[in-house]
């Protein structure tokens, strides 16, 4: 696939987001969603390391993406016929059904069983964009939509639990990060329960470090942990990833922080104790995995075996991204407080 095709189809998938966020329809909503899937599947067979699996891992994605489609368009349908007297009056049941359509869409827990297995075998541009971009359209139906706080708390609580346990044991950094994009899909989550601006604050700040650190792996062709052991760098690069790895655990000082300190507060607001602790609790616990990520890179490398990387030695964003990680705070700070 040449670039011209790999731009249109990223195209047609920002196009698909746009038409189901912008319409007043929910018929055109759905359509949205279905551009922006069969967008995407193009994309991760181009883009595909692993070309062997490729047909598996997109043939997976389909029939998640198509399962949760017809499940949402089916309420759609059910929630528009208002002259049956039996949908009125389970017209709330329809509603959460429509929500967890959209979770499993998004690859919330407990409907995140796709999410580690399809990005084991992606590439991490891929994966990058599945961590983020893919996640936007059904978090702002679900913030359009959000009427149970109940049905939404056991979302927030089983992401962040399942997101941070589950990336205790793996070696492979794909799964790492598909486990850590599970727990801060729990924390978007909750975001949403106070206002679309938290969302947005939080969702930005998460880009921008899962950016600084999925390109930083793909250009350093790293898909194992062991391999991080051997990473031939200088020391201050090593120390600004080490640093965007940190940030993204929600390490103060650094920038993650923010949007993680912004979430803590509002729902210590509202009385949320309990969601509250367990949501420190599990951040405690990526933190190990994070550290594990990060101690890894100043272990000194066996003579053996050198992965030899001239990107560093290229690459203008590193030092942007260790200062956005080290001033991010204190700067937004200053802002909040002006």
């Amino acid at each position: 696939m040449n670039n011209f095709m790999k731009m249109f189809f990223f195209l047609l998938m920002i196009t698909g987001i746009l038409i189901s966020i912008s319409s007043n329809s929910w018929l055109m909503t759905w359509m949205g969603l279905e551009i922006n899937m069969m967008a995407f599947i193009p994309i991760i067979n181009n883009n595909n390391l692993k070309t062997i699996y490729f047909s598996e891992t997109s043939m997976k994605y389909f029939l998640i993406q198509a399962f949760s489609s017809l499940i949402f368009l089916m309420s759609i349908i059910l929630l528009n016929l208002k002259n049956n007297f039996m949908i009125s009056i389970y017209s709330n049941y329809w509603n959460m059904i429509m929500n967890t359509a959209l979770m499993m869409k998004m690859g919330a827990a407990p409907l995140h069983f796709w999410i580690p297995e399809i990005m084991e075998k992606l590439s991490w541009i891929n994966n990058l964009i599945l961590m983020t971009v893919q996640k936007i359209t059904p978090m702002l139906l679900l913030w359009m939509n959000y009427n149970q706080m109940l049905f939404m708390n056991f979302f927030i609580i089983s992401s962040v639990m399942i997101g941070s346990l589950g990336g205790i044991t793996q070696l492979n950094l794909n799964k790492i990060m598909a486990y850590s994009s599970i727990n801060h899909t729990g924390w978007m989550l909750a975001s949403l329960i106070f206002s679309k601006m938290t969302w947005l604050i939080y969702y930005i700040i998460y880009t921008i470090i899962s950016m600084s650190i999925i390109l930083t792996l793909n250009n350093l062709n790293v898909f194992h942990l062991k391999s991080m052991f051997n990473l031939k760098m200088n020391y201050l690069m090593k120390f600004s990833f080490a640093l965007s790895i940190l940030s993204l655990g929600g390490l103060p000082p650094f920038l993650g922080f923010i949007p993680k300190w912004l979430i803590i507060q509002n729902l210590t607001n509202l009385n949320y104790y309990f969601t509250n602790l367990i949501m420190i609790m599990t951040s405690l616990i990526m933190l190990f995995f994070y550290l594990r990520l990060s101690i890894s890179l100043f272990i000194l490398p066996s003579n053996k075996l050198m992965i030899n990387s001239n990107y560093y030695n290229q690459n203008k964003f590193m030092p942007m991204f260790m200062f956005m990680n080290i001033m991010g705070l204190p700067m937004c700070t200053l802002l909040i407080n002006m």
